[in-house]
């Protein structure tokens, strides 16, 4: 489906552009509307070609590797092109590899929120100020890449996937690291407060971070890049609401634990960095 991407004035000359995007194999067409050019390119381009004309405008040399907004890319192209998206979900798998998707409990020790042994039939848990106090600060954040089961593992990174390279491509790389951090910091402390020691684990806190920023940042200035699905929004947070109740422990019989303080904190800090970012994004762009 064609999106508008750009609206100029009919005076102002886009052929050289069109011959940019032309080379770049990107499909578009210009029509008048309204007394004013409108081009329009496949929907989930728009955002890049508005980058990309800003960058012409300015007189910016650009060279077809340069720019690689094209409507089909590889799967190894664009991780080229989301590199820290890459690197998370490549130390994630790495991290199942070494718990065992959670079953190597001397392997989860290392990356578990507070550190724990087992002795016997007893688990014992170290405390959070313990932990501190040695130096291992980055158990405040790596609880984030321990799954428990194939398809936790899958489904959180299928989901990192799709939300981490939107930001990633839509405010850069490093503002995609600060709000991973930052959502798993919260959520798994949000965890701790409420749950107290336990193991816990996985991405499903930043996730719902990230679905957060999107969501109200997509509300408060529009871009293509953060307009998710139909029904995805309504999903998550129906899902949410579900785990909320108890439900899913009961019909497992205790048997899957759902760390439902973690998902909350990630939401309430998405949801509180997505009304920052989009405030800003309309203020900068109301310029």
């Amino acid at each position: 489906m064609a999106v508008e991407a750009l609206r100029v004035p009919l005076n102002e000359d886009l052929s050289g552009f069109l011959r940019l995007l032309q080379q770049l194999q990107v499909p578009c067409r210009v029509s008048e509307e309204g007394g004013q050019q409108v081009l329009r390119v496949p929907d989930g381009l728009a955002e890049q070609v508005r980058q990309l004309y800003r960058r012409y405008l300015e007189g910016e040399p650009l060279a077809l590797a340069e720019t690689p907004p094209q409507q089909r890319q590889g799967f190894f192209a664009e991780l080229r092109r989301r590199p820290l998206t890459a690197a998370i979900l490549l130390l994630t798998l790495l991290v199942a590899g070494l718990t065992w998707l959670g079953e190597n409990l001397a392997g989860v020790a290392w990356f578990s929120f507070t550190d724990f042994r087992i002795e016997g039939d007893y688990i014992y848990f170290a405390t959070l100020g313990q932990m501190l106090d040695s130096g291992q600060w980055w158990r405040l954040v790596t609880p984030m890449f321990v799954h428990f089961g194939l398809l936790h593992l899958a489904m959180n990174s299928l989901w990192y996937w799709e939300l981490g390279r939107r930001i990633e491509g839509r405010q850069g790389t490093l503002m995609l690291l600060a709000l991973t951090l930052l959502f798993s910091l919260g959520s798994n402390f949000a965890q701790y407060l409420y749950g107290g020691v336990g193991i816990f684990g996985g991405l499903s806190g930043v996730l719902y971070g990230l679905l957060g920023h999107c969501w109200l940042f997509q509300k408060l200035a529009p871009t293509d890049a953060y307009r998710l699905p139909p029904g995805v929004v309504v999903l998550m947070l129906a899902w949410l609401l579900i785990c909320l109740t108890g439900v899913i422990d009961v019909v497992s019989f205790g048997t899957l634990a759902i760390a439902n303080a973690a998902h909350v904190g990630g939401l309430v800090l998405g949801c509180l960095t997505g009304v920052i970012g989009g405030l800003l994004a309309r203020r900068a762009g109301g310029r």
